[in-house]
């Protein structure tokens, strides 16, 4: 056959393996409000950089009709692109064949690209849209996936992992993107459960629809699963985008430098205004945020999860860092199993990326109550200690208001392993709040006095005098400085440039063993 007729058959059958076995499943992937795996990919890459491999591989399966049906590229587009600028590797289920169900050929696909990834040192990104293991396969399906999730769990820590929820994830499926760093969903399209609501309707007799039991806001805000929810593609693979450009390729690398024109040294007055003198007055710690990052910019990750503690990704002075912080408008700001959960998992991927860690404090301590307790705080709280005590990563803390009790501690404390530790002059560092304090160190006191209440303020007052001035904590070498508010950027800036060249070592060992 000429040459010519040779690149005329290859561009035949790669036109092919793009467009689909079947023009009119295209047309129902689009009615459904859902994209194509290529168009997916356009868009999360950079124009035109997508090098595909294994765009002709074909199954080979027999048996239940599959010897009639092999389409090429098996239902996963796999290969490499750029985000700006920077390698990133991608595979995408292709609904449209075989409904995007995982059998040899396809798994083998994500089994290569995801190695090449790890030799590679790049991040990897998963466009999920499939209906689980194809079922004609058998074994070999369910085989297929347990390759995925050793290399899920192998390239942990090692280079970012990014899973996109684009449609069903059920079953086993769902376990790979719970092994990745970052999950994002989709709106009205995307679910995970790894039973289904026709199961879970025999099972238990509960009915609920598949959003309704594995859907985005389901994800995003109650089991937190999910990381990211967006109402449309689109903008979903705009912030995937984003989320990329804040992290390094690999944990050998430091993230990506911006230049900024925020100066460094920029004051913030504004904060004077927004952090209320008194205790026990709720206000929004997103609006510290905002005021202190470089032009007011942050991504938030579970924002809508745990909302009494705030995880976010941002910049000073053109470096990432990760700030984790209590959130007074919800809950007092109080630490608790949730809160605990999602700033322990937080702490820990900035740790293996190389992202510095800034703390933010205002916390009235651990929520009380037997439902906590019953469904241990005690061990989820031990995960925030442990991810701060084990992060090697510079640490700066900053105790906006109160700080009491142990969650004092677990909040990056300088007995933790804080490098740099600084305080506002409005902060309050005590084993719990003035009034619990004063009733028991002086209960007979106050129970034995004609006037208790005129005692109980006395004592009230004597106390905080004592133990909960501003500069009690500096005295003892607790806190490094009280800072005026109004300078937190640049002192928080010039920390974390000192902190910069920063090396420790963990003792040898082959893993740690963190509370479950």
């Amino acid at each position: 056959m000429p040459a010519q007729d040779r690149l005329a058959e290859l561009t035949e059958l790669k036109t092919a393996a793009r467009e689909g076995p079947d023009p009119a499943a295209t047309e129902r992937q689009h009615a459904k409000g859902k994209l194509t795996a290529h168009e997916r990919i356009e868009l999360l890459l950079d124009k035109g950089s997508f090098q595909e491999v294994e765009a002709l591989r074909r199954h080979r399966a027999n048996g239940f009709g599959m010897e009639r049906r092999r389409p090429h590229s098996d239902g996963v587009v796999t290969g490499w692109g750029t985000v700006h600028g920077r390698t990133v590797f991608v595979y995408a289920h292709d609904f449209r064949i075989f409904g995007g169900a995982l059998g040899e050929a396809h798994a083998a696909k994500i089994h290569k690209l995801m190695d090449l990834a790890e030799a590679a040192g790049a991040p990897l990104v998963s466009l999920n849209d499939g209906a689980g293991a194809r079922i004609q396969e058998g074994v070999t399906a369910l085989a297929g996936y347990g390759g995925i999730f050793r290399r899920n769990t192998r390239n942990s820590g090692v280079i970012p992992q990014i899973s996109v929820m684009l449609g069903p994830c059920a079953g086993g499926a769902a376990y790979s993107p719970a092994l990745t760093d970052f999950v994002f969903m989709v709106r009205g399209t995307s679910q995970m459960f790894i039973t289904g609501p026709d199961v879970v309707q025999t099972v238990t007799g509960e009915e609920v629809s598949m959003d309704g039991l594995g859907g985005a806001d389901v994800h995003a805000a109650t089991s937190g699963v999910a990381g990211f929810a967006y109402d449309d593609e689109e903008t979903c693979l705009e912030e995937v985008r984003y989320l990329l450009s804040l992290l390094p390729q690999n944990n050998r690398e430091t993230p990506p430098v911006e230049a900024t024109d925020d100066p460094a040294d920029r004051r913030n007055d504004a904060l004077l205004d927004l952090v209320p003198a008194d205790p026990n007055q709720a206000y929004d710690m997103r609006g510290v945020i905002e005021e202190i990052v470089d032009d007011g910019e942050y991504f938030e990750v579970h924002a809508l999860w745990a909302t009494n503690i705030v995880c976010a990704l941002a910049r000073l002075d053109g470096h990432v860092v990760g700030i984790v912080a209590n959130q007074p408008a919800s809950v007092a700001g109080v630490l608790d199993i949730h809160a605990s959960e999602k700033a322990a998992r937080f702490v820990s991927t900035c740790d293996a990326f190389n992202i510095p860690l800034v703390t933010l404090v205002d916390v009235p301590g651990f929520l009380p109550g037997v439902d906590q307790e019953h469904n241990g705080i005690i061990r989820h709280g031990a995960k925030l200690l442990y991810a701060y005590c084990n992060a090697t990563v510079p640490r700066v803390q900053v105790i906006v208001r109160k700080a009491y009790g142990g969650a004092y501690i677990v909040m990056d404390s300088r007995s933790i392993g804080a490098d740099i530790s600084l305080a506002w002059p409005s902060n309050e560092i005590a084993v719990m709040g003035a009034e619990g304090a004063a009733n028991v160190i002086f209960r007979r006191e106050i129970a034995a006095a004609d006037e208790p209440d005129i005692v109980r303020n006395q004592k009230i007052k004597e106390y905080k005098a004592e133990l909960m001035h501003p500069y009690y904590a500096a005295e003892r070498g607790l806190v490094d400085d009280v800072i005026d508010p109004r300078d937190t950027r640049q002192v928080l800036v010039r920390s974390l440039d000192m902190l910069r060249t920063k090396h420790a070592d963990l003792p040898s060992r082959k893993h740690g063993n963190p509370p479950a």
